[in-house]
């Protein structure tokens, strides 16, 4: 499977970052009945948003990136949110940001419509890959179904969980805390839309 990297970061929806002071405290859960601190900004590519319990990333123009960020600052923890795709084409991608410092800089843990995963770091909004480039599993529901995704992140090392199966473990210390958010992007057609529910954040 291709997948396309250069202009992803550059193309991001630019939803800035709010300075907060780490320790917010965990656990936290999110239901997405209300904006709360959540950074939700929209444009003719891309429209977040809050609606009925949900948060809902609608992409409409290809070769896109959008996101939420929560306006924290956290350093080790165990995210895990339902994520489901409710229309458009498989071939997109989805899934959590971690230790975010700005739109160009995070860490991005993914999942495709067509069953594939990746992890991955974004450096001055450029895409690396950490370890394998994105590889199919069986752990990933495709299409409509919906993805437990689950992150853990501990000093330099961080793991990732689908559908209670851990697909994935790398090491690395570029970033060391950081916001959190959820994102969803389109390939080579629009139409990608994504929710997010049940946001659970607590010690890992």
């Amino acid at each position: 499977m291709t997948r396309g990297f250069g202009i992803l970061g550059v193309l991001c929806l630019a939803l800035l970052l709010s300075g907060c002071g780490r320790g917010d405290g965990l656990p936290w859960e999110e239901d997405f009945s209300a904006p709360g601190a959540w950074k939700l900004e929209s444009d003719a590519a891309a429209r977040v948003t809050m609606e009925g319990g949900v948060l809902r990333i609608a992409i409409a123009a290809p070769n896109q990136l959008a996101w939420a960020s929560a306006g924290k600052d956290l350093r080790d923890f165990r995210l895990t949110v339902e994520a489901s795709q409710v229309a458009g084409p498989d071939d997109n991608e989805y899934g959590v940001l971690v230790r975010m410092q700005d739109p160009r800089n995070f860490y991005a843990f993914s999942v495709s419509g067509d069953g594939y995963f990746l992890v991955s770091r974004f450096v001055d909004g450029v895409r690396q890959p950490l370890g394998a480039d994105w590889s199919p599993s069986d752990a990933v529901h495709p299409g409509t179904g919906t993805n437990v995704l689950e992150v853990v992140v501990q000093g330099n090392r961080l793991t990732f969980i689908v559908n209670d199966r851990q697909l994935a473990q790398v090491e690395d210390d570029r970033f060391v805390h950081g916001d959190v958010g959820l994102y969803a992007g389109s390939f080579y057609e629009g139409g990608v839309e994504v929710h997010f529910d049940n946001l659970r954040v607590t010690a890992p």
